[in-house]
């Protein structure tokens, strides 16, 4: 390893085959910055720059990458390089070898240049954002491009919800998924140089990785690396506020945390352990294991407390006799917003993703002297993480209380009848297809003639409102009052 002077920093010396870099000082990974290095290697075969060789340089921000072979007095013979290429349709130029005597390069001016590049490329990304607020949004699977690109735009708005800025987007059809790494080499080179040129700090797949993909990725980029259930998460943290709401959520991420522990090393191993001091002892990674599996253990004893409490106030509402009408749908529907137009409520309505979590308990009272309690839940989403599903059970068991589920829905959004097949699906897996169900179709008012026509063709049994101008409201009371069996409450 070469600094810009010249001189060296670093000395590996590996086998015939291959070498390892170690980790690398990471003062210079800032914003349009390349490493301040670059590797020049000996092959002791005529084998020039293989990809792994491209790869290191792309993963390590290195300024060049160099081979040099020998003869078979082991004499220098010819040299070959590549470096970055910030903007090409390609990641790398890789050069023609030549002779190592006829080598006129100049690599610290050509380092200075390619940084001048790319900082010209990503002066409008440091003023939209730091590094590390900033992501490129990865999807790859089987699916159609239209799919992919669906889902994509669906992953954006949780980075929105999340704090983060989308910096750039790639999209891979693939019929397998790569079980090591997701991706090819080829198409993790392009990422790294997205990422690098779109000053991007965090990688978000969309979809679910293994942990030893998320593992192998983190290895090899020195960028953050999360999931769509990660993200999920991070949202879900970021917006619970009851009690209730952040042991479930801390019970999620550590049932998503668990199997991913990995250990980088065993530096931090006790000295001694087990009987009579022998054995390297409890690891630091079993130990972060075990505190693991012991908080996930108290978390489940206090939300089972809270579902009793719970239970205690069901009990109390069928003692009362009082009808209960749940609010159910993808997330940002507009249900917290119907919400506070039909109570009167004040609850937390904005234009995101997961705006509230915590279930809300409202009294709607009619003219007929009759009074109904109202609940919103949280928002519904497809491929909701399995973690997500487990933790929320007990604030989703409110909907098995509920005597009448209003189905909110996005009139207006263009997945439309994908949402309502999602929640259709995880209200299915709730076991909650014997209460019945209405239609409520939000949002009336930001569509057009022709498409209010075809939806009301298409779902002719749903209710038509807007939540924020009380458009339908009274058809929606009223049907409401309809559906309610109020004998039975007698």
């Amino acid at each position: 390893m070469l600094d810009r002077q010249g001189r060296v920093s670093l000395v590996i010396v590996g086998d015939t085959g291959s070498i390892y870099i170690p980790e690398l000082p990471r003062a210079r990974t800032g914003a349009g910055r390349l490493r301040g290095l670059r590797l020049l290697h000996t092959h002791l075969t005529d084998s020039l720059l293989s990809q792994e060789d491209l790869m290191d340089m792309l993963f390590l921000r290195l300024d060049d990458v160099g081979v040099l072979t020998v003869d078979q007095h082991g004499g220098p013979a010819s040299f070959q390089h590549a470096h970055l290429l910030p903007g090409g349709t390609q990641p790398y130029m890789v050069h023609d070898p030549q002779g190592w005597d006829r080598v006129i390069t100049d690599f610290t001016a050509q380092a200075q240049a390619l940084e001048e590049e790319l900082s010209r490329i990503t002066a409008d990304a440091r003023e939209t954002g730091s590094e590390s607020g900033r992501a490129v949004l990865v999807g790859v699977s089987p699916d159609p491009r239209s799919v992919q690109e669906s889902s994509l735009a669906e992953l954006a708005e949780l980075a929105d919800t999340a704090g983060l800025t989308v910096a750039g987007t790639m999209v891979q059809r693939v019929r397998q998924l790569n079980y090591k790494f997701i991706l090819g080499k080829g198409k993790l080179a392009e990422l790294e140089v997205l990422a690098l040129t779109a000053n991007a700090g965090v990688i978000l797949f969309d979809g679910e990785l293994s942990p030893a993909q998320l593992h192998n990725l983190a290895d090899i980029t020195e960028r953050k690396v999360i999931d769509r259930t990660q993200l999920i998460l991070d949202i879900f943290a970021q917006r619970a506020s009851t009690r209730a709401g952040k042991l479930q959520v801390e019970l999620a991420q550590l049932q998503y945390t668990q199997p991913r522990l990995t250990g980088k090393n065993r530096a931090m191993d006790r000295l001694a352990g087990g009987i009579g001091g022998r054995g390297p002892g409890e690891t630091k990674l079993e130990t972060d294991r075990r505190k693991v599996r012991e908080r996930i253990a108290r978390i489940k004893q206090d939300l089972k407390a809270l579902r009793t409490q719970r239970g205690f106030t069901r009990g109390r509402r069928a003692k009362a006799r009082v009808p209960v009408a749940s609010l159910v749908g993808y997330t940002n529907a507009g249900k917290s917003t119907l919400l506070n137009t039909l109570t009167n409520a004040d609850v937390l309505a904005e234009d995101k993703l997961f705006a509230t979590l915590d279930t809300t308990t409202r009294r709607l009272r009619f003219p007929q002297e009759r009074e109904l309690i109202v609940t919103d839940t949280v928002g519904f989403i497809r491929s909701l993480p399995k973690e997500l599903k487990e933790a929320f059970r007990a604030t989703l068991e409110e909907l098995e209380a509920a005597d009448l589920l209003l189905h909110v829905a996005d009139a207006g959004h263009p997945e439309l009848e994908m949402q309502l097949r999602a929640v259709e699906e995880i209200l299915d897996e709730l076991e909650l297809q014997d209460i019945p169900r209405l239609l409520v179709l939000n949002k009336w008012e930001t569509l057009d003639d022709e498409t209010r026509l075809a939806l009301a063709a298409l779902y002719p049994a749903a209710i038509r409102v807007s939540a924020r101008t009380r458009l339908g409201l009274d058809d929606l009371t009223a049907e409401i009052i309809r559906r309610i069996d109020w004998e039975r409450m007698l």
